[in-house]
């Protein structure tokens, strides 16, 4: 797997507005990592698809269909992108 690169006028930098958006219950995500925060879930979950369940304090629980059992993971919005 190719490692995950950011472009050369973002490195480093981490976006406030990406850090602190709103995402609602039951919306899909697509689970990105944001190399620029550390991610605390298995980088096999990395491009899968899944619904946000709630919130727990600043984290959302995302569940996610891995092969075919459904699995909850708890993930910081800043790796989420709403589809």
């Amino acid at each position: 797997m190719a490692r995950q690169r950011k472009k050369v006028r973002e490195k480093g930098k981490l976006r406030l507005s990406r850090y602190f958006k709103k995402i609602g219950d039951g919306e899909k995500v697509a689970i990105v990592t944001d190399m620029g925060v550390r991610a605390a879930f298995p980088k096999r979950i990395k491009g899968m698809s899944g619904k946000v369940l709630e919130g727990r304090g600043k984290f959302k629980l995302v569940q996610i269909k891995d092969g075919n059992k459904l699995k909850t993971f708890v993930i910081h919005p800043v790796h989420l992108k709403v589809l």
